[in-house]
């Protein structure tokens, strides 16, 4: 199937690693040009020896990195048709174990940046009828306790998904969100060696994922999000997509 992905540019806040590097790598093989929003340089130089690709060795906080990115961006290819809201951890401040500061620092490093990147680019995206995808996380909908910071954030995308879509309309830009729930990235396994014994951690979690009894692969999160970015999914706007081997609705018992 042709994507009619050739050429276009597509911004990806943390595109060198994990869930975001995957999708920088499936885009330079559909013709596409990932511009990566990562300071990761060895991972960065991999995947720009695989083809054309840009990075941008930053790590966004205020709103002025952000538009710095899209400046850098249009100096270099003079187009934005894509952006993809990426970059966040899972940083275990919770209600208990936290505090108003900490909680408003957690959210604010987890949100504030997918708003900075898509108000900046969106009179670029205006111009290609481009897409907005936000990463989110299972933990959205499910909770996991001990993370109040980084769940209120998720939901938060999940929210702007909505709202962006409707706003958006009149522009035929596409909003969606994807929503992974175990999946292997670096940031999951620093998260695993936390405990005790992280093998039987790491073994307990996979036997209770249905499809598979594995974990999701970032790859398979990068088919969704190349598809939700190219012309095929163009009358698809406002949809939260799970791609989670079932681990979110169907019943665990299975």
């Amino acid at each position: 199937m042709n994507l009619n992905l050739s050429n276009k540019v597509i911004l990806i806040s943390g595109g060198a690693k994990g869930i975001g590097g995957a999708i920088s790598r499936g885009l330079i093989t559909e013709g596409a040009i990932p511009v990566m929003i990562d300071p990761s340089e060895k991972e960065g130089a991999e995947i720009l020896a695989l083809g054309e690709a840009f990075q941008i060795p930053i790590r966004i906080f205020a709103a002025a990195d952000s538009e710095k990115v899209v400046q850098l961006t249009l100096e270099k290819y003079g187009r934005i048709d894509g952006l993809v809201n990426n970059a966040g951890a899972n940083d275990g401040v919770g209600l208990e174990n936290g505090s108003p500061e900490a909680f408003e620092k957690s959210v604010a490093k987890n949100l504030n940046h997918y708003y900075h990147l898509a108000h900046f680019a969106l009179p670029h995206l205006k111009k290609a009828k481009g897409s907005i995808i936000n990463i989110s996380s299972k933990t959205a909908v499910t909770g996991q306790g001990g993370t109040s910071g980084y769940t209120a954030a998720k939901g938060a995308q999940l929210s702007l998904t909505r709202e962006w879509a409707v706003e958006l309309l009149p522009y035929e830009i596409t909003v969606n969100a994807i929503i992974p729930a175990e999946v292997f990235t670096p940031l999951y396994e620093n998260w695993i060696n936390t405990f005790p014994n992280p093998s039987e951690r790491l073994a307990e979690i996979t036997a209770k994922i249905p499809l598979g009894k594995r974990m999701t692969t970032p790859e398979e999160i990068a088919a969704m999000a190349i598809f939700l970015l190219s012309d095929k999914a163009e009358h698809i706007t406002g949809q939260h997509l799970f791609v989670d081997g079932g681990y979110t609705h169907l019943d665990r018992a299975l």
